[in-house]
This record gives C-alpha cells, sequence and structure tokens, in this order.
C-alpha cells in the first residue's frame, strides 16, 4: 500500500470514529441526571414562563437528532458552545488552558520516554542485579497512582522541603516550569515502569533472536549489537504503546492539576462534571478524544520508520 492511499484511508477512519464520538459525547450528556435548564435556574422553582424562556434561549425543547446536528455543525465552525458556569465562550475556555496542559503532558512524556527507554534498556542489557533492581522498582512505579503521587510529592519536596511550589501553574514558560516539576513526575512515575517494562521485554526478546547470534559471531562490537539490531528492533513494539501512554497522561491530568490546582483543562473537566456545565464537558472530551487519535496516527506513520520489518497498514490489519 502505497503511502498517500494509507494515509487517506487513515485520515477518513479518523473522521468516522470522531464522528460516532461527537455523537456518544453529546448523547451521554443528555442521558445524565438533571439538565441545563435546572442548572441555569439553581434549583430554584421557576415560572413556567421562565423555564419556557430558557429552554428556548438554549433550544432544549428542539429534538434530539435537531440539537446534535446543530452542535455538530458550531463544533466544525469552532463554536463550541457557551459555558454555563463561566458564561463566557468554552472556545476561550479551551484556549486560555489547554496550552497549560500540553506543556505538563510534554513534561511528563519526555520524563516517561527518557526513562522507561533507559531503565528498560539497562535491564535488558546487563541483567542479574541491576535488572532485579530495576523490576522492583518499576512495581512500585505502576503500582502507585497519579493521585497518590502527587500527594507524596507535594508532601516531600513542597510543603517540607519547600523546593517546589505546592499548586498553581506559575507565569512565564520557565516559571510554568518550575511549578509544573512535580505534577509532572506524578503523572509520569506510573508510565516510565510501563514503558520500562515494555522496553524490557522487547529487547530480552530481540536479543534472544538469530540476528544477534549471527551479529556477534561476525564480531560486531556489543554496543553496535544493541544500538542496530536490538533497540532499532524493539522501538517498534514500544512505539505501539503510544497511544495507550498518552491517553493515559489526559486521562490522570484530571487528578494531577486538581491535587496541585493547576489550571488547565484536566480541573476545568473536574468542575465542568461537577457543576453539570454541558458545553464545557462536551467540548473537552470531544477535543481530548481527537487528541488521542491524533497522536495514534501518527504512530502508524511512525512505524514503518522506526522498524522496517512492519509495511504500511499492518498494525491496523492486525488490530
Amino acid at each position: 500500500m502505497n503511502f498517500l492511499r494509507f494515509a487517506v484511508r487513515r485520515v477518513a477512519e479518523m473522521a468516522a470514529t470522531l464522528l460516532v464520538a461527537s455523537f456518544v459525547v453529546f448523547g451521554a450528556m443528555y442521558l445524565a441526571p438533571g439538565n441545563p435548564a435546572s442548572f441555569l435556574l439553581s434549583g430554584r422553582s421557576a415560572s413556567p414562563e421562565a423555564l419556557a424562556a430558557v429552554n428556548a434561549q438554549y433550544h432544549l425543547d428542539d429534538p434530539f437528532a435537531v440539537r446534535y446536528l446543530n452542535w455538530l455543525g458550531d463544533m466544525l465552525q469552532g463554536d463550541f458552545g457557551r459555558s454555563l458556569t463561566y458564561r463566557t465562550d468554552v472556545s476561550r475556555l479551551l484556549a486560555d488552558r489547554l496550552p497549560t496542559t500540553l506543556l505538563l503532558i510534554a513534561m511528563a512524556l519526555v520524563l516517561v520516554v527518557a526513562l522507561g527507554l533507559l531503565l528498560g534498556r539497562i535491564a535488558a542489557v546487563r541483567g542479574g542485579a541491576t535488572d532485579s533492581a530495576v523490576l522492583v522498582a518499576t512495581t512500585l512505579a505502576v503500582g502507585t497512582p497519579s493521585f497518590v503521587a502527587a500527594v507524596l510529592l507535594q508532601g516531600l519536596f513542597a510543603v517540607k522541603l519547600g523546593w517546589f511550589p505546592s499548586g498553581g501553574a506559575g507565569a512565564g514558560l520557565l516559571d510554568q516550569i518550575w511549578h509544573l516539576t512535580l505534577p509532572a513526575i506524578a503523572l509520569a512515575l506510573y508510565l516510565v515502569g510501563m514503558l520500562a517494562r515494555v522496553t524490557r521485554s522487547a529487547m530480552l526478546e530481540a536479543l534472544a533472536g538469530e540476528h544477534v547470534t549471527v551479529a556477534r559471531s561476525r564480531g560486531v562490537p556489543e554496543r553496535q549489537v544493541i544500538r542496530r539490531h536490538v533497540l532499532r528492533n524493539s522501538l517498534g513494539t514500544v512505539l505501539t504503546t503510544g497511544g495507550l501512554i498518552v491517553s493515559t497522561l489526559l486521562v490522570c491530568t484530571i487528578l494531577v492539576e486538581t491535587a496541585f490546582s493547576i489550571g488547565g483543562i484536566g480541573q476545568l473537566l473536574e468542575l465542568s462534571t461537577t457543576t453539570k456545565d454541558f458545553p464545557t464537558v462536551q467540548a473537552i472530551s470531544l477535543v481530548i478524544v481527537a487528541l488521542f487519535m491524533a497522536v495514534n496516527l501518527v504512530v502508524d506513520f511512525l512505524l514503518p520508520l522506526v522498524d522496517p520489518r512492519i509495511t504500511l497498514g499492518t498494525r491496523g490489519a492486525d488490530a
């Protein structure tokens, strides 16, 4: 399959999946207890005229299909609606908060990739006591939920030692990085352990391969064997976990941003869900789905470049 045909097919699949996801997200909000009218009236007993005015303003009396199509059309034009809680455009809320969340995820992703690959490589290549120590450390990391890690890091490094701020997102890039260091570590800890284990298993499998034995028998230096024949062949397996890693980061930002009082979309989603701010919850949910699918699309494009044994569309076919 040539690249253009593969890219068109994957983008079409992504668009179709986003369409289904938009229907699920929109429908789920209207299956939840409560409705926008009761929230806007703040539980007060309203007159039939007041209730009718609210329903007319937000088109709540329209059939479900009409509301969905109108909402979808507005979303395609970049209009995410108006927040019921903040009384402002949802697109403005996202523009204010999304950069903070993306910076937090980027910092966590750097930690996950750097430490996960390094620990997995060290465990697989050195073996013995080093392998056992890495397995114990990664077991502890995988067994520590993000919100527990957030509380522990906050108590030790922010409250007791005072090395880092206990909350907030900071202002300016360097100050933001300083404020987001502990949240990024809390967010990355579980995934560092998971990626290290995946890398270790993939490299051990590659080390047992016939091509590695042949390379060693020909006198190829061990470092070259590891770099060319083991690590490269293992990256395909590691890269396929990219979508899972990013989706986990996106979900866990809700807990970490709340614990550190970071004004990102994770904290906004938590607050909006609590207050039944339907337009904001729908927009954030769809943005998260779109980000997750975009990462998987990039992974599909990168896999054949990283691992020559994989051809375009192979992963999708296998899945």
